[in-house]
């Protein structure tokens, strides 16, 4: 018997979280600060096109995450305005702005963002973590489908954001499974550089 699109991403994920855990601390450091030179070169955060006010939300790594945060402060010094998901129901994230001293709450998943008394925000940026990518687009995130149905609603309300999914190499795949569901990227920023999604 095959199995299923979700089976198969399940052993996917599951394999290639094994490679990235297994991935030196001091190495996921140095190469979070590469992927971020890379991003500072790209058309959509270069300082020749950038767009002042654009909103983008970042992450919170957790576990063995590459960090945006390197990215996240440099795009700021260019007039990002960024904000961080937050889990407000078992089905649901909204995106907060994030202000320096403004108060953390935890978010679950061991994630942290900013308090409920923080502006909610339409990102029009989003740099997405992932468990596994393709040079597709194609994207497996850790099973609980906050991003999809994020991006769904902010669709639903007439905001088609670029979605750039940040992981390291190693974490591709020839290719992902997608359901109806899912959400493909339009690019992914690792340390090896910028990969555009190619049809």
């Amino acid at each position: 018997m095959t199995d299923t699109p979700s089976q198969q991403k399940a052993a996917l994920r599951k394999e290639t979280l094994k490679r990235r855990n297994a991935l030196d601390e001091g190495l996921r450091i140095e190469h979070s600060l590469t992927a971020m030179q890379h991003g500072d070169s790209m058309a959509t955060f270069s300082p020749e096109t950038f767009v002042p006010g654009t909103i983008v939300a970042g992450f919170h790594p957790i576990r063995s995450e590459i960090d945006p945060r390197p990215l996240m402060a440099e795009i700021s010094k260019r007039g990002a305005q960024l904000c961080l998901p937050v889990v407000t129901t078992p089905q649901t994230i909204e995106f907060r702005e994030l202000v320096r001293g403004a108060p953390m709450i935890e978010s679950g998943f061991g994630t942290i963002g900013p308090d409920e008394n923080a502006l909610v925000m339409n990102p029009d940026i989003l740099l997405v973590p992932l468990s596994v990518f393709d040079r597709k687009g194609g994207r497996i995130g850790y099973g609980a489908g906050f991003y999809d149905r994020a991006i769904e609603c902010l669709e639903n309300m007439g905001k088609t954001p670029i979605l750039i999914g940040m992981a390291f190499s190693l974490q591709g795949a020839s290719d992902v499974p997608m359901e109806p569901h899912d959400r493909r990227l339009n690019g992914i920023l690792t340390e090896t550089g910028y990969i555009p999604v190619s049809s």
